[in-house]
């Protein structure tokens, strides 16, 4: 059995958060980093968009400005995502392909079932909705998205602590056909969080998703080597400040 390292809980920039997960993925990939769990926040608050999305179609680029919200393209596939620094709590899963199963579907029913995990020890009954949510309630209150690459297995996810739709839609394009004076309100149909369902704390999610990561596994308290915060720092500037990244599409 793997032993894995965990990093400490951190907040980052949108640039630093996906440099990080990229850094630590070659790293891993080297064999000069153990399978890797990360637990964090976005500060300041930001939209990030799936790999194959554009972002200009997605996101309302000039109000991020206005409003001093980051905007990145992620590695992985999947949607538009707003994520709010008091609004949620972001974990991302690194490891040799060979730790999960080969199939895509189960892989992400592997590592959500600790999310699900999570919520449970909060008093939250929730459901894998594949391929890549979880429903509680009916309603999401987790997304989640993965890549492959160089045999490792990065898989990042959202638990949602608070939902804000109002402010969520100032930077969020929403598609056509749901754009009408009940946006908002069908965003509370769809969506809930840890607070509306059971009232826990920022700190208690977090420390619950900690657990569920960490039970039965082999694990260590670890810090980022020095390798992998200079490939950080060159990842940040090369790739995800720049335009020709996230505005690619």
């Amino acid at each position: 059995m793997s032993e894995w390292r965990i990093l400490p809980f951190e907040t980052r920039d949108a640039y630093a958060n996906m440099a990080v997960d990229e850094g630590v993925s070659e790293a891993v990939a080297a064999g000069e980093s153990a399978p890797t769990l990360r637990l964090y926040r976005w500060k300041p608050s930001a939209v990030s968009v799936g790999y194959f999305q554009s972002l200009r179609d997605e996101v309302d680029v000039e109000a991020c400005k206005d409003a001093d919200v980051d905007y990145v393209r992620r590695r992985t596939g999947g949607g538009a995502v707003y994520h709010d620094y008091e609004g949620e709590v972001t974990y991302s899963v690194i490891a040799p392909l060979d730790e999960y199963p080969d199939d895509l579907t189960e892989s992400y029913r592997e590592i959500c079932g600790r999310v699900q995990e999570a919520l449970g020890s909060l008093g939250i009954e929730s459901e894998f909705a594949p391929v890549n949510d979880i429903v509680a309630d009916g309603r999401k209150v987790s997304g989640n998205a993965q890549t492959r690459r160089k045999g490792v297995l990065l898989q990042h996810g959202t638990v949602l602590q608070r939902v804000e739709p109002e402010k969520m839609f100032t930077y969020l394009r929403p598609d056509v056909d749901k754009v009408s004076d009940k946006v908002v309100e069908n965003v509370h149909e769809r969506v809930t969080s840890v607070e509306e369902l059971v009232g826990a704390s920022m700190d208690e999610t977090r420390e619950a998703l900690r657990n569920a990561f960490t039970e039965g596994r082999e694990t260590y308290e670890g810090e980022l080597s020095e390798r992998e915060l200079e490939r950080v720092e060159e990842l940040v500037e090369d790739r995800y400040v720049s335009d020709d990244w996230n505005l690619m599409r």
